[in-house]
């Protein structure tokens, strides 16, 4: 360096002490030309919200007991109190960043005269900068700009306006904090290496302690990486991480708080981090077994008005309704149906608790694990909630076929149906090339049944049986719209909103499945007055919660209510955060969803579509039950409740959709090369469901169903 660029950077330097000087004063003696008051303002707004505004903290993702499923966050941080932070951790820190802490007001002139000497005379580049003065630059990058990179280059940027600013600051924020607070607050503030943010969170991540359990190695460690977390990150670069520390240790010795001999000896010692990385929580729901439970969790909050940033920001503790036993069993028994490598198969159960004041979610499970990685069987989609079925649950839609018989008293649970072996519909659309058309050039909607049944039998018995004939002619009876329109009161909001194609629905598209919803699509319309037939088989797509929530409502003696995952929210201080969420309604009378149960619960007797799994699982309580099988057998579902839980199950192709499935047995499920299969809802779903509800409802009472009521029991 010249004598002319040193003499240049020292006037330099001296003219900046001199403003900072100014700047000072200026609380005291008034703006008199240094900067205007709105620039006062600012600073002061600033200090403001550095004495009283917390950081980013972790939310926390628990069930219904209070025992954390999850975590999410931007900086994984855990916040301490003063008294929460080892002396050794405070004096390490003390003595390497910031001597004089204890002796200034915020800014340390000695300091600053000292680096600026040494610094402009050839020496060792010192920084001058206390430790309030690295809080308040610190609250700016990791806080106020931690999304906006162009505010953090601001915060850090060399110059005077920035300096002046960042030290009005420091000197205010001494006189609303103590040393104490101000220390602390550094200490929850800074980053260290791999976003792990605040000593809290460092000393479980780096040793696996806590920060009043830091020792003098340890808290060396920390308190040098903070000058660069990203060069000294004690795991890619051991070496320069060790020689920071030793460095550290050598300060605390000049500072009189570390013995010259105990830190020759500690220089000597390994780093003592833990192996393979740090040991810190998942910022999102991967990895856990409840993976599927937690994203559902954050996209109810979505939907409920909770921003992504306000969830993952606002250390949060969000107490759900998940049942842990009854989830872990629920995965279980999906694997174990379903291989979780299986290419092209779900295997999926959602679990609900029936109520007339709340619905809640149990369980959302499935045969693969929730994450990003396909290759370990993986997956990020919402298998057991999301509308990924687009194939279907088949036969489990005559539950509303039923219910909505029931309703315009066309017959009677227990009454005499019509079981022929072929139908042909002359006021259904949507048919095969074979069926004939009527006189107006419409093609009806011809259906056959896929076993041998005699000419007739009760309501209650075909439920059990599920013969196709017979609820297409009740469709034709009781009309389309009571149908459709009783999927959606029962329980299917979202999925008959969605579009019949799967999806969001697309008003300019071309094809009435896309641009339709399934309201609009299936029921009587301008354009089909009859609507069509088909809906009663199950071929649209279906969220599996959203089906086991059906379930719920008949349990419930009719009423609906929204399926919740939450129980209570409470904020980083304790105080609870409300949502609002849809009120229950009485969907349908209680006589008809009690009727509806009795006709629902023979599914699991001899000739009932679900009774060799019922069987083999030794099922003994009373329940309702209804399998369905999509065409070709690609996909297939069961549901089935107590008065306790309420469930469906589903077994489906999530990505390519056409084709069948075979079942060779518990974990001998795969898709099939051609159209066709051997699923069917009485096979993996059914078995599904029992193997997880059984274990799930042991030790609780053995409840009846409900008494049928006279007004649906016998009609004709």
């Amino acid at each position: 360096m010249s004598n002319r660029s040193g003499l240049f950077k020292l006037l330099g330097l001296c003219l900046l002490a001199g403003v900072l000087t100014a700047g000072l004063l200026f609380p005291v003696v008034g703006a008199a030309g240094v900067v205007s008051n709105q620039a006062s303002d600012t600073v002061e707004s600033m200090s403001s919200e550095l004495a009283d505004e917390p950081p980013p903290l972790v939310t926390n993702i628990t069930d219904r007991d209070g025992e954390r499923i999850a975590t999410v966050y931007d900086q994984y941080r855990i916040p301490i109190a003063p008294d929460e932070i080892s002396d050794a951790m405070k004096w390490a820190l003390i003595s390497v960043e910031d001597r004089r802490f204890y002796d200034h007001h915020g800014v340390d002139w000695k300091g600053t005269l000292r680096a600026a000497i040494s610094n402009t005379s050839g020496g060792d580049t010192q920084g001058a900068s206390t430790l309030t003065q690295q809080y308040v630059k610190n609250y700016l990058i990791n806080v106020i700009y931690r999304d906006d990179p162009y505010g953090q280059q601001k915060a850090q940027e060399v110059s005077i306006a920035r300096k002046l600013k960042e030290a009005r600051v420091a000197v205010q924020l001494e006189t609303k904090m103590s040393k104490e607070q101000i220390l602390t607050g550094y200490l929850n503030m800074v980053e260290f290496s791999r976003q792990i943010y605040g000593v809290g969170a460092a000393a479980k991540a780096y040793f696996g302690t806590t920060a009043a359990e830091l020792d003098v190695a340890q808290a060396a460690l920390l308190a040098g990486a903070v000058n660069n977390p990203a060069v000294l990150d004690p795991w890619n670069n051991p070496e320069g991480a060790k020689n920071r520390r030793n460095i550290v240790l050598d300060t605390m010795v000049d500072n009189q708080k570390l013995a010259r001999e105990d830190a020759e000896r500690i220089k000597k010692e390994p780093l003592g981090v833990l192996p393979g990385g740090p040991d810190k929580d998942p910022a999102n729901c991967t990895g856990a077994e409840s993976g599927f439970f937690c994203q559902y969790v954050l996209e109810y909050l979505y939907e409920h008005g909770m921003t992504k940033d306000e969830l993952f920001t606002g250390g949060y503790t969000i107490r759900t309704t998940l049942d842990r036993k009854a989830n872990h069993e629920a995965n279980e028994a999906a694997a174990a149906e379903v291989d979780k490598d299986e290419p092209n198969v779900a295997n999926t159960l959602s679990l609900v608790k029936p109520g007339k004041q709340r619905h809640e979610v149990l369980a959302l499970a499935a045969n693969r694990d929730y994450g990003p990685n396909a290759d370990k069987g993986q997956t990020t989609l919402g298998l057991p909630y999301e509308i990924i079925n687009v194939s279907g649950t088949g036969s489990s839609y005559k539950i509303f076929t039923a219910a909505a018989t029931l309703e315009q008293r066309e017959y009677g649970i227990f009454d005499t149906v019509p079981v022929p072996g072929f139908h042909a519909s002359n006021v259904f659309l949507w048919g095969a090339a074979h069926c004939p058309t009527n006189s107006q050039g419409i093609r009806s909607y011809c259906v056959q049944n896929a076993g041998d049944y005699s000419g007739s039998m009760s309501l209650q018995d075909a439920l059990a049986q599920s013969p196709n004939t017979t609820f297409v002619i009740l469709e034709e009876e009781v009309g389309m719209g009571p149908v459709v329109e009783m999927a959606h009161k029962l329980g299917l909001r979202k999925t008959m909103t969605s579009s019949a194609a799967g999806g969001p629905v697309d008003p300019d598209a071309e094809r009435l499945e896309y641009s339709q919803n399934q309201l609009e699509f299936y029921g009587p319309s301008e354009n089909n007055p009859t609507g069509r037939g088909v809906f009663t088989l199950g071929a649209s797509p279906t969220s599996g919660l959203e089906l086991a929530n059906v379930a719920a409502t008949i349990m419930s003696g009719g009423v609906w209510c929204p399926p919740t995952p939450i129980i209570e929210i409470s904020d980083r201080d304790g105080n609870q955060r409300p949502i609002e969420e849809k009120p229950c309604e009485q969907v349908v009378p209680e006589g008809l969803a009690d009727t509806l149960a009795v006709g629902m619960s023979k599914d699991i007797d001899e000739g009932g579509t679900a009774h060799a799994a019922a069987s083999n699982a030794d099922w003994s309580r009373p329940m309702i039950g209804k399998t369905g099988t999509t065409q070709h057998h690609g996909s297939a579902a069961f549901i089935g409740a107590t008065p306790q839980v309420a469930g469906a199950a589903m077994v489906f192709r999530p990505t390519t959709p056409n084709g069948g499935l075979h079942d060779g047995g518990p974990g001998n499920v795969h898709a099939t090369d051609g159209q066709f299969g051997n699923m069917y809802g009485g096979k993996t779903p059914a078995r599904t469901w029992f193997r997880a509800v059984k274990p799930i409802l042991e030790g609780e009472p053995v409840m009846p169903l409900p008494e049928p009521h006279p007004e649906y029991a016998d009609i004709r």
